[in-house]
């Protein structure tokens, strides 16, 4: 086990997978989705600095090529738990979310069952950009989520027509309810867009995997 500086990016990334979930233990909104979201962002940026550094330096390992994709894996699914936790289980969320755990898990059981021969099918480009694409999309969805928080927060004791009125502009919008709207709808609506992306995708990069897999499950 060589526990260079890549392999502890990698580490530090496959730990922050539970921590963002534990965020929402231990802090109430919106500061656990502040936090979660700069855990998030923070850990998937190691993901490219990891094997950056790990090719600049020529420290790639064994123990490094296993643990980057659990990283992946763990961050990806967890987080998506957390926002599938935190929201009205919307269809628009739940299908696309679906298609990325199922891809997950059964890629996952595959290359356990395939072995050494894993190691041939290399990771293709798009798989690269299809991992990419989750991350910046449960990210905007973390975001959306502090939006969210602080449109209830500072609309709560105000009666509906109140707050229409100031959204369309006929009172004053003392606490920037407006732009806080505004946040919350555009963050909600790419999201979605995005993990749809990703959702395509992933099954995309599954089916390409599946394909490439095949001849060494023919026994």
């Amino acid at each position: 086990m060589t526990w260079n500086i890549p392999n502890v990016l990698t580490l530090l990334r496959l730990l922050a997978a539970p921590a963002v979930a534990v965020m929402f233990l231990y802090f109430t909104r919106p500061w656990a989705d502040w936090f979660a979201l700069t855990l998030f962002v923070s850990a998937a940026i190691t993901d490219w600095f990891d094997g950056y550094l790990a090719r600049l330096w020529k420290q790639t390992t064994r123990l490094g090529a296993m643990l980057d994709p659990i990283a992946d894996k763990a961050m990806v699914v967890i987080a998506l738990a957390v926002i599938l936790g935190y929201s009205s289980m919307s269809p628009w969320l739940v299908l696309p979310a679906t298609v990325i755990l199922f891809r997950e898990v059964f890629v996952s059981g595959l290359r356990e069952f395939l072995g050494d021969t894993a190691g041939t099918l290399k990771v293709t480009r798009l798989a690269k950009w299809k991992t990419t694409l989750q991350m910046i999309a449960i990210a905007v969805l973390f975001a959306q989520g502090v939006f969210e928080h602080y449109v209830g927060m500072f609309a709560y004791g105000m009666d509906a027509a109140l707050v229409k009125d100031i959204l369309a502009g006929r009172e004053e919008d003392l606490h920037g309810l407006r732009w806080k709207m505004q946040g919350m709808v555009i963050t909600g609506h790419a999201g979605i867009w995005l993990l749809w992306l990703a959702a395509a995708l992933t099954l995309v990069t599954g089916v390409d995997y599946f394909r490439k897999s095949l001849p060494y499950l023919k026994d």
